[in-house]
Order: C-alpha cells, then structure tokens, then sequence
C-alpha cells in the first residue's frame, strides 16, 4: 500500500466472499480471520458479501438469502466489526452494477477469455454459460475500484483477477489521461492462505468435495472437528525441524501450516516443538488448537444466525455507508467518461 503509484489515494482495503454455504475452516484461515485483523490498521476496510457473483449460475433465491445472512454471521463470528469496517452484501449497492457496465466498455473480450475460472467453471459447454460468468471478472473489479482501494488481500488463486483489475485500472487512466484508479495491490499473506483438503494434501478444500471428511466446516462440532483432525491423511515419518522437510510431504506440510495459522506462530516455530513426534502427538494438539479456535465462532455464528432481523440491520447500514463512498466515484467516472448528468 505504500507504493507511490497510489500515493493520491486514501489508503482502502477491500474483499468480499460468495454467499456459496458451507463455509470452511480454509475461509476461515484463508480470508475472515485476516479480514478481522487488518481491521483498525492505517487502512479502512470494506467487506462485502458478493451475491451478484452468485447469480452468474443459478441460484434458488431462499437459499440464496440464507447463504448471504450466514456469510454475513461468519463475517460478524470471525471478528469483523461493523464499527471498524464497512459490512454489506453486493446488490444494495447499485453502483457495482453500474461500474461493471462501464468496465466492460474498458475490458477486452481476450481477456476474459484468458480468465482460468471462466474455462473452469464453463467446461467444454462455454457457449451454454451465462454472459455474467464470462464478464464477472468485470464486476470484481468494479467491487475494488467502485471504493478506489489500493489493497486486496487474495489468495494465490485470485491473482490472476486482481491482474485483470490492475489492467482495467490502467487502460482507463490511459485512455482518458487521468489519474482516477489506483493500481490495486494484492495482500498475501499468512501461512495458511490456501488451505488443503485433509484427505488429499494436493486440493484445495473445498466444501464441493464429495467427502465431508475432506474439511473442516465452520459449523462443525468439537468432537466433529477432532475426529476429522484424527483421520486426515498423513504419512508414517516423524516431523522434521524445518520446512524445507516437508517439501515432498503435502499432507503433513497442510497440517502444520493450519496448526501455525490457527496459532498465529512460523511453521518453523511449529516443527522446531514437535520436531521427532509423529501424527500420533501432532493431531490431538492440532484438534485441541482447531477445537479452542473454532468452537467460539460456531456459537457466534449460531446466535447471530438465530436472528435474521440482527443481520439484516447490520447488512442495510453498511449498505447505506458503502454507497456514501462508492456514489461520488461512480459519478466521477461517468464525468470523466462524457455521460450526462441526470437532470436534478
């Protein structure tokens, strides 16, 4: 964020989540808990729950609703605060919508062609995918650049989209010889930013896993959590002091990155205390590591799920707020693009 290229700009940070359910302890690790934390920084934050990404594929509209409240509620649980930073779902707010159509004028047809999640997502049958699958990479950066945020904490996964969003920066700033969009820059970090399937150390976990074996889900249990801690895949050698040991052992190096995250130590600082131990040591104390971390979040979110009223009050004022930031620069960008001003 200290780069000088976005020095004009306030200091903003800015990401969002699917309201896709399930939610696991890989978004845990991998966004809300870092969400928590870099709230009160020399940044504000803004954290939006994307319910317009959703609807790029169809989406039961009362199962969507509840899946946006309980990303809302995992938001809340994990620790952000609506006092410290702005919590809204994505369709309250007009201008993403607005912002994305003047981003596909920016945004070439190559490019979203380019994008891996679209060939993921679409298979061989791309030309049966909806239009908002192909351009929703539009949209992402609308969400960024709509609040002129000069920061996105992503996982290694989503860079390539913040790219996308660098390039639509800077081939607006060029056409129209302005210097209206920061060059967003993305925040990786953390030792658990992609967290691996506890069946198979080589996939992501994912909550589209046929096995529920495979993760931990955010409303599991304790006795859940540790059993799934207990059968997760992992070899016969003992830990080694480093690392670099466990270059070759993906399971093994998967749990001892969650157990680090979770504790907010090095991976190195974890080896160097099991360093000789086997998973016979190491998986009841990462289950009593996952158990004390967890199991205050899936009350929370139980609570603030119990009371759709709550969230909703939570998700409407932030709304309001977003908008109060991202208006003025929607507007500047339709100034600067030649469009009329709606007559008052």
């Amino acid at each position: 964020m200290s780069d000088p290229i976005n020095a004009p700009f306030r200091p903003r940070i800015f990401s969002g989540i699917q309201p896709s359910g399930g939610l696991t302890l890989g978004n845990y690790l991998g966004a809300l808990k870092r969400f928590a934390a870099l709230q009160g920084d020399q940044a504000e934050t803004v954290y939006c729950i994307v319910d317009l990404h959703a609807i790029t594929v169809w989406q039961d509209p009362q199962i969507l609703r509840a899946r946006t409240r309980e990303a809302a509620a995992a938001f809340l649980a994990s620790g952000v605060d609506p006092a410290q930073s702005i919590l809204f779902n994505q369709s309250q707010v007009s201008a993403h919508a607005e912002m994305a159509w003047l981003f596909n004028t920016v945004a070439r047809v190559g490019w979203m062609y380019r994008m891996t999640q679209f060939k993921d997502k679409a298979g061989k049958n791309s030309e049966n995918a909806s239009l908002g699958l192909l351009a929703y990479p539009a949209l992402m950066a609308a969400d960024i650049l709509t609040y002129q945020a000069t920061a996105v904490p992503v996982g290694e996964d989503q860079k390539q989209h913040l790219e996308l969003t660098r390039d639509i920066a800077a081939k607006f700033n060029h056409d129209y010889g302005v210097t209206h969009f920061p060059i967003t820059e993305p925040l990786i970090e953390g030792v658990a930013t992609r967290v691996m399937s506890l069946r198979d150390g080589s996939k992501k976990m994912s909550k589209s896993d046929p096995s529920d074996a495979s993760r931990i889900n955010l409303t599991d249990d304790a006795d859940t959590i540790a059993q799934k801690i207990r059968k997760a895949r992992t070899d016969a050698e003992p830990l080694p002091g480093q690392m670099e040991g466990l270059k070759d052992r993906p399971e093994a190096r998967n749990l001892v990155n969650i157990y680090a995250a979770l504790t907010d130590e090095t991976p190195d600082q974890v080896l160097a205390r099991f360093e000789g131990q086997g998973f016979g040591a190491f998986k009841p104390a990462l289950a009593e590591v996952a158990v004390e971390a967890l199991s205050p979040i899936t009350r929370r979110m139980a609570e603030f799920m119990a009371d759709p009223a709550q969230i909703d009050a939570v998700l409407a004022d932030g709304a309001d707020r977003a908008a109060a930031v991202a208006m003025p620069i929607l507007q500047r960008t339709k100034d600067i693009m030649g469009l009329l001003r709606p007559r008052a």
